[in-house]
């Protein structure tokens, strides 16, 4: 979902450039996963790097076809007109997670190093019960919206758009959590030309500007669909 908002710009400006008409369904990765393993066919799906290594792995997208499109940062973020705690280094963050009634993070990525993260600050289990993850496709910053997180954690692409909330910044660099996402042509994709196009396309320096106003910055993509694309 931290792709959504992005791709639908991206895919409208190819449809706009190739003539080329683009479906795009976004849901959480979790569920991206679920289908592409099902034997459900696309042409391309985007995901974190991680889990389309995974599906390349298992057959579901063609070898060599992966190219990293955009990495994408943590923010933290409150209620709007709420207090706004301190997250200018790791201490602060630390000490805004011990005082926060209810923390938000996501089922993806970032969820789960920030979960890593509480692990190795040993507040884990002080904190267990006050961790609210909403379920996949659903935004932190919804539920901070509507009061039921008190302070989020989720990717600002996903935070950056979002009415009812304050995004206090990123996390601060020696705790940053920095996801790479990436795109690869389905295994039985029925159009594998026009998905190559589409992700060139995607990780091409024309669509650095669209990754920065949405909160990402471009990858670099290295030589396309077909090589190593790391």
């Amino acid at each position: 979902m931290a792709t959504k908002p992005v791709l639908t710009e991206l895919t409208r400006a190819f449809e706009a450039h190739t003539g080329q008409a683009v479906a795009l369904e976004s849901v959480g990765g979790v569920e991206v996963a679920r289908r592409v393993q099902a034997g459900e066919a696309f042409d391309v799906v985007a995901l974190s790097r991680d889990a389309i290594e995974k599906l390349i792995a298992t057959g579901h997208l063609a070898a060599g076809s992966a190219v990293d499109l955009a990495h994408s940062p943590v923010a933290v973020a409150v209620r709007a007109g709420a207090r706004r705690p301190e997250i200018g280094d790791e201490d602060a963050v630390r000490r805004a997670v011990l005082a926060a009634r209810t923390i938000g993070t996501s089922t993806g990525p970032s969820g789960i190093a920030l979960g890593q993260l509480f692990e190795r600050w040993g507040i884990a289990p002080e904190i267990r019960d006050r961790i609210v993850t909403p379920p996949p496709g659903v935004p932190v910053g919804a539920f901070v919206a509507n009061g039921r997180v008190e302070l989020g954690f989720q990717q600002l692409s996903e935070l950056a758009h979002l009415d009812g909330i304050d995004v206090l910044g990123p996390l601060p660099p020696a705790i940053q959590i920095v996801t790479t996402f990436a795109a690869a042509i389905g295994a039985a994709a029925r159009q594998p030309e026009a998905a190559r196009a589409l992700i060139v396309f995607l990780a091409s320096p024309a669509a650095a500007e669209a990754k920065r106003r949405h909160g990402m910055e471009a990858a670099d993509a290295g030589p396309g669909p077909g090589g190593d694309g790391r």
